[in-house]
């Protein structure tokens, strides 16, 4: 089950980080992929974006790397009579075609799914758009970000709106859209017939609010930043420091755990039940047990703590930089050594 896909073909029309990430997806688990870039632009505009410690004299970016390893890459202008030809031919045996036009730029190039659907009458097509079908304004995280609510409940208290360091609402959206094919594929199995799945940034992006957009909905308690905290439950994101100045944070999700912390760190009989006797307690009166913790934890050794949470199923975690990560077992194990680069798989899951 390594290879799942290993018949399947698919043309990736589409650039940046979203549609190229589900490239990535199938061309893992063994899809022939086929990324057809801008020749005149030099490709994906990502290949540009590099760091200052990156080699110029590369025409590929870190960056790049992240979403397009193990893709056969076809340089082509649409706009070119032979080459679109070219890429018109590679669609007539595909399986699924990814794209991410804006509207208007697909059906200007003969390239939408109703002209597509008659050169194969068994074709996934799967889009990415930023703010609905209708939509032409310009998609990037960056402003989703900011127009879905997640930039103003993110970061510390009273801090100014923070975006996340990550392109987090382009790996949501590739996510669902992974799932929509997923499904296409399998009605397609048993009809035979064409499909067109989309997404839509936005919508990604708001469905993927969950329980901070049911707060308001049903609560009527408006999201802010808090920081690491969780509005719902306490302790839960604090960071403490250690004796010897390691950061770590605790998911207090229930009051055995809270009572296994307290006996590990001996507060059981300092801590005033009324204050945190529940979860709804703990979350009034979370600033109060965050000083008594914090006292006790920067007494205890990282090594001695962390082991004795585990052992006593505390969800404890170190806060670690990204050089510590990459050297985890665990994380050694999604490193995947090219001829090209180093990248990460982009799945995580078994199937047995």
């Amino acid at each position: 089950m390594t290879k799942p896909f290993k018949n399947l073909k698919v043309v990736e029309l589409a650039s940046v980080l979203a549609g190229p990430s589900v490239g990535l997806f199938f061309a893992e688990l063994g899809a022939k992929v086929i990324k057809i870039e801008n020749k005149t632009t030099n490709g994906d505009v990502t290949r540009s974006w590099k760091l200052a410690s990156e080699k110029n004299t590369d025409n590929t970016s870190a960056y790049f790397y992240s979403v397009n390893a193990g893709k056969t890459h076809l340089f082509l202008d649409l706009k070119n009579k032979v080459d679109y030809a070219k890429c018109i031919n590679e669609i007539k045996t595909a399986d699924i075609v990814i794209t991410n036009y804006k509207k208007g730029d697909d059906e200007k190039l003969g390239l939408h799914y109703s002209a597509i659907k008659k050169l194969n009458q068994k074709i996934i097509y799967a889009s990415i758009n930023g703010f609905g079908e209708e939509s032409e304004r310009a998609a990037y995280d960056l402003i989703l970000q900011a127009e879905s609510g997640f930039m103003s409940i993110n970061g510390e208290k009273k801090s100014k709106p923070l975006k996340m360091p990550i392109a987090l609402i382009d790996i949501l959206a590739a996510h669902q859209l992974k799932e929509g094919i997923l499904l296409a594929l399998l009605q397609q199995a048993k009809d035979g017939k064409s499909k067109k799945v989309s997404v839509s940034l936005f919508d990604s992006a708001v469905t993927s609010l969950a329980n901070q957009a049911t707060n308001w909905l049903v609560a009527k308690h408006l999201p802010v930043q808090l920081g690491s905290i969780h509005p719902n439950i306490a302790p839960y994101g604090e960071i403490f420091t250690t004796k010897d100045k390691a950061q770590i944070t605790f998911a207090i999700g229930t009051d055995k755990q809270f009572i296994s912390l307290l006996t590990i760190l001996k507060l059981e009989n300092v801590i005033d039940s009324k204050l945190c006797g529940s979860n709804q307690l703990r979350v009034k009166n979370r600033e109060a047990i965050f000083d008594v913790l914090s006292q006790s934890i920067s007494t205890q050794s990282f090594k001695t703590l962390y082991n004795k949470c585990l052992q006593a199923d505390v969800p404890i975690g170190k806060i670690r930089n990204i050089k510590e990560v990459m050297e985890l077992p665990e994380a050694k194990k999604m490193i995947v050594k090219g001829k090209k680069a180093i990248t990460l798989k982009s799945n995580s899951f078994k199937i047995s």
